[in-house]
C-alpha cells in the first residue's frame, strides 16, 4: 500500500496506472535481483569455490526465497499472529528477496498488494464507528433540540 497513498479506498486518483507501475516495477525489480545473484553465482565459479559451497548458496536462495514468497502472499491476507516470529524471520526473507518480489508483482495483477486487508480492516472500522456514533449520547444539547418539548404546567395557585 506504500505506492497507492489512499487511492485503494475508490480506486480513484491515478489508481490504475500507479498499479501498473507497481507491477512492472516489482518483475523488473526481481528480474535485476535475479542477474544480480547470477552475478555473484559467477563470481563463485571465478573464485574456483568448491562445488559444495555453489550448491548451498542455490539451496540457501531457493529454499530463503520460497519462505519469502509464502509469508508475503500470507501477509496480504491476514496480519501475523505472532509479531515476534515475523521478526525472526525478517532476516531470512532479506536473504530471500526474490520471492518477496515475485510475490508483490502476482498479487500486483488482483489488486494493489495488500488492498484487500486494509479494505476489509477499514471497512470492519467504519462500521464500529457508525454503530458507536449512533449510540453514543452526543451533546446534550444537540439532545434537547430533536426531543419533543413537552407542554408547560399550569402555574400553581
Amino acid at each position: 500500500m506504500r505506492f497507492f497513498g489512499t487511492t485503494w479506498v475508490a480506486h480513484d486518483g491515478g489508481y490504475a496506472p500507479r498499479r501498473v507501475a507497481v507491477t512492472v516495477g516489482s518483475l523488473a525489480a526481481a528480474v535485476g535481483a535475479c542477474l544480480l545473484l547470477r552475478f555473484a553465482y559467477q563470481g563463485l565459479q571465478i573464485a574456483d569455490a568448491s562445488p559444495f559451497v555453489g550448491v548451498l548458496v542455490i539451496v540457501m536462495f531457493s529454499v530463503c526465497s520460497a519462505i519469502a514468497f509464502r509469508k508475503t502472499w500470507e501477509g496480504f491476507s491476514k496480519r501475523p499472529v505472532d509479531r515476534a516470529r515475523e521478526e525472526q524471520l525478517r532476516s531470512l526473507k532479506g536473504i530471500g528477496f526474490i520471492g518477496s518480489l515475485f510475490a508483490y508483482f502476482l498479487r500486483s495483477f488482483a489488486e494493489a498488494p495488500g488492498e484487500g486487508l486494509r479494505r476489509t480492516e477499514y471497512e470492519t472500522a467504519v462500521v464500529r464507528y457508525e454503530r458507536r456514533r449512533t449510540t453514543r449520547t452526543g451533546n446534550p444539547a444537540a439532545r434537547k433540540a430533536n426531543r419533543p418539548k413537552r407542554p408547560k404546567r399550569p402555574p400553581r395557585k
